[in-house]
């Protein structure tokens, strides 16, 4: 299910994206700080959302860009040979307290603080293992059940549904089952990292 495959496809759209921020004289960690303001944004229109529906589009809307601006900031780097640790570093923690606040106000929004936490957890545990397979001495791991791009494409268009649906279905809005789909995928997918990466270490 990873959409995390389709970065080489992502990079070769992304090219007029990475002229435009280059003229503009954007640098790399100024992108990943654009981008972590859009997710701060789709947190807040998350939460509004549970109160108004329209704001679920306004914050789906947001989520894409964020994604978007989440695969500029790289290839910028690489264009303008600016790629760093620092600022690998940088990119990697905004993208952790974006999906942070992106499911804070999704969870807010309907109300379901214990299935946030669920959601939250599963997630930051799926990019730890990820990066902590690095940290050991084995590549980073983007693979898995459910990557951080297949979580932003779920937000985005589950929030855009919610627009036209809004009710409950069997107890729960479309944004709870989210919340559940991510809380119990997200564990299983840093159980598969963990597994994967202890069997290469044994």
């Amino acid at each position: 299910m990873t959409l995390d495959r389709l970065r080489p496809l992502a990079d070769r759209a992304l090219a007029p994206f990475v002229s435009a921020s280059a003229r503009l004289g954007l640098t790399p960690n100024g992108v990943s700080v654009i981008a972590f303001l859009l997710a701060v944004a789709a947190g807040v229109a998350f939460y509004l959302g549970g109160r108004r529906p329209l704001w679920y589009g306004i914050g789906a809307l947001l989520v894409f860009c964020n994604g978007w601006l989440d695969l500029v900031d790289g290839a910028l780097a690489r264009r303008l040979d600016e790629t760093s640790a620092a600022g690998d570093l940088l990119d990697h923690a905004l993208d952790r307290y974006a999906d942070i606040v992106m499911l804070v106000g999704l969870a807010a929004g309907v109300d379901r603080f214990g299935l946030g936490l669920a959601a939250v957890t599963g997630v930051l545990m799926t990019s730890y293992l990820g990066t902590q397979s690095q940290a050991v001495g084995l590549d980073r791991v983007y693979g898995g059940v459910l990557g951080r791009a297949d979580r932003l494409a779920l937000m985005g268009l589950v929030g855009a549904a919610t627009v036209a649906l809004p009710a409950p279905v069997r107890g729960l809005t479309l944004v709870g089952w989210l919340l559940v789909f991510f809380a119990v995928v997200g564990h299983f997918t840093a159980l598969q990292r963990f597994a994967g990466a202890f069997r290469a270490l044994s």
